[in-house]
């Protein structure tokens, strides 16, 4: 388990010992901590995107719900008339950076060692490694988990969540805290529907629209291309709402 997010703290229970309890207190004082130092990092990487006129998009799936897939379909989609670059996210590899550099695409490799999710200072230190002024759009591929990687704000303008046909239609309600804070749900290998048919995307939907008023929800296959048009859609929209918002004061760290 990862010791940086609160996923080792367990619930208190009447059983523990004296010792369990402090060290559990100890571990949420930590954890707060944490969190109100990654907010500060956030607000800054906020800061550079809004200066720079760059969209930014946190990915956030589990593991092999296709959001290298999707990247690599929205370069070839939108590569064109958007300049993109990648931060990537993994325990270990560049493999998915790899990928997105064979689309000519800048791409940053982030390895987390025993981290179960991105923090606000590891893209920071990424951010430094990339032409701001030369991107348009970057994408944060975070690191595959369904928990962790919701509690942490990257600094990105907007969260989305991909739910793969595979991983089954009530995975929303399983883990509500991820799908809560998606601003976009991409149901992800919608080519697959008509082979696995216990996967109901209506059912899907509902159970969205039960956690959060409202992400907006978009069947795409990154493999036969379908669903593809609306996600470019989306993507464009937003970045003309971000491009209007007038650049911060110079911040005097960077």
């Amino acid at each position: 388990m990862c010791g940086t997010c609160g996923c080792n703290v367990k619930p208190d229970k009447a059983t523990d010992s004296a010792q369990d309890r402090k060290n559990q207190a100890e571990s949420i004082e930590v954890l707060e901590s944490l969190l109100q130092a990654n907010d500060v990092q956030a607000a800054h990487n906020r800061e550079h995107f809004v200066r720079h006129g760059v969209l930014a998009i946190n990915l956030m799936s589990s593991p092999g719900a296709g959001k290298t897939s999707l990247l690599e379909a929205t370069i070839d989609e939108l590569g064109q008339d958007f300049r993109i670059a990648v931060v990537e996210g993994d325990l270990e590899t560049e493999n998915d950076a790899a990928r997105i550099r064979k689309k000519g695409v800048p791409a940053v490799q982030i390895s987390t060692g025993t981290a179960c999710h991105l923090d606000a200072d590891m893209v920071h230190t990424a951010l430094h490694e990339l032409d701001l002024d030369a991107v348009d759009i970057l994408f944060i591929e975070n690191v595959g988990n369904l928990v962790c990687p919701a509690s942490f704000d990257l600094g990105q303008h907007l969260n989305v969540a991909l739910l793969s046909t595979p991983e089954g239609h009530d995975k929303p309600a399983k883990y509500p805290v991820m799908f809560r804070a998606a601003d976009l749900v991409v149901l992800s290998k919608s080519d697959l529907l008509g082979i696995l048919d216990d996967f109901d995307p209506a059912e899907a939907r509902a159970c969205i629209r039960r956690l959060a008023t409202g992400p907006n929800v978009i069947e795409l296959s990154a493999k036969s291309g379908a669903g593809i048009g609306p996600w470019s859609d989306w993507i464009c929209s937003e970045f003309a709402a971000v491009t209007t918002v007038e650049p911060p004061a110079q911040a005097a760290h960077t």
